[in-house]
Order: C-alpha cells, then sequence, then structure tokens
C-alpha cells in the first residue's frame, strides 16, 4: 500500500490532467463469412486433390534412423493413440515406400491416403525403412513424418511393434470420411427420435 506522501505527490501530478472526451464511436464491421469462403477454407482442410505440392521436398525435420516416431492431434483420445500405437487396431491397407524417390512417395502418400479417407479405411500401415544407408540417413523416414503432420486427415501417428517393420514404419490413423460421419449422425438421430 503506498504511503500518504506518495499518494499526495501522484495527485499534486495528476492534478491538472482530464479525462479525454470522445463523441464518436467507432463500429467495426464483422466480417461476414460466405458459402465461397467456407468452400475455399475446406478446400484447404482436405488433401489436396491434385497438387502434392504443398507437401515439401526441401525441407523435413531429421529423425534418426532408429528413432521411434509419434504424432498425435489435439482431440484425439488417449486411450484411442494408446490402443494404436500397442498394434490393436486392424490394419486395413498398407503402402511400402522402399526403393521410391521422394518425388515418387510423396506422390503415393497422398493418394494412397486419399483413397483410403475415400473408403473409409481408418488404420493403416506405412513401411518406409529406417534409411540407415540413405544419405542423410533416415531421409525418407524423417519426409514421411513431416509431410504426415501437415495432412488434415491424419489424426496421429506412431512407430508400429517390431512384428510390422518397428521403427522402419508408422501405424496411422486417418478421420472418417465425410459420408461415415454423416451415416453416423442419422443414425443416432433415427434413435433418438
Amino acid at each position: 500500500m503506498p504511503n500518504n506522501d506518495e499518494l499526495d505527490l501522484f495527485k499534486e501530478m495528476m492534478a491538472d490532467v482530464a479525462p479525454i472526451t470522445q463523441d464518436t464511436i467507432e463500429t467495426t464491421v464483422k466480417h461476414q463469412v460466405t458459402d465461397a469462403h467456407l468452400a475455399r477454407r475446406l478446400a484447404a482442410q482436405t488433401l489436396t486433390n491434385s497438387d502434392p505440392e504443398y507437401l515439401s521436398l526441401d525441407y523435413a525435420k531429421m529423425c534418426q534412423p532408429d528413432d521411434m516416431l509419434e504424432f498425435k492431434r489435439d482431440g484425439v483420445q488417449e486411450g484411442v493413440f494408446r490402443k494404436m500405437r500397442l498394434g490393436k487396431y486392424d490394419i486395413q491397407a498398407r503402402l511400402d515406400l522402399h526403393r521410391k524417390t521422394l518425388k515418387q512417395a510423396r506422390e503415393e502418400v497422398l493418394h494412397f491416403l486419399r483413397q483410403c479417407h475415400r473408403m473409409d479405411i481408418r488404420t493403416v500401415i506405412i513401411i518406409h525403412g529406417k534409411g540407415e544407408r540413405s544419405n542423410p540417413p533416415a531421409l525418407m523416414k524423417s519426409y514421411l513424418s513431416t509431410w504426415l503432420e501437415q495432412i488434415s486427415e491424419v489424426m496421429c501417428y506412431h512407430s508400429a511393434l517390431r512384428q510390422h517393420g518397428g521403427n522402419g514404419a508408422l501405424y496411422v490413423m486417418l478421420k472418417k470420411s465425410p459420408e461415415k460421419k454423416l451415416e453416423n449422425r442419422e443414425r443416432h438421430m433415427s434413435k433418438k427420435g
């Protein structure tokens, strides 16, 4: 608590200060979200239809051949992530990237994930190898993990168990397809009614 001398000094210093009067109010126009804006936002959030160029071939967070990789978006339940990490979901599809260039791998990953999402395949495995002999080491592994984090349909991924390729493969879980979400919503609504 300030002492009286400081308070008196403050009042003395502020004696000739007058509040600012304002006779106009600035209004801000609220941004209207148009259908076109929503369509562009949705397009940006989904796998690019034909342009894999948004997945960079120039930069990746580099990792080591024996690194265990994991990624989980906000909202993914811990139990779901743990079950995937432990290999308890059936692997519904697989993609092997051995002997592929980065450009080929990028296109195949996009095509594979787009097709899986369309077919409502949720749990897949992507085999990338450890990259112990690549220069720099773990090149494909590093790029794949970076790409998967950029693809909005990917909910989470984790290095596979030894019997599925270990640190040379990733379990990947995809979001439900829009059709499956609608089907589930309709089923839920019919149970209520």
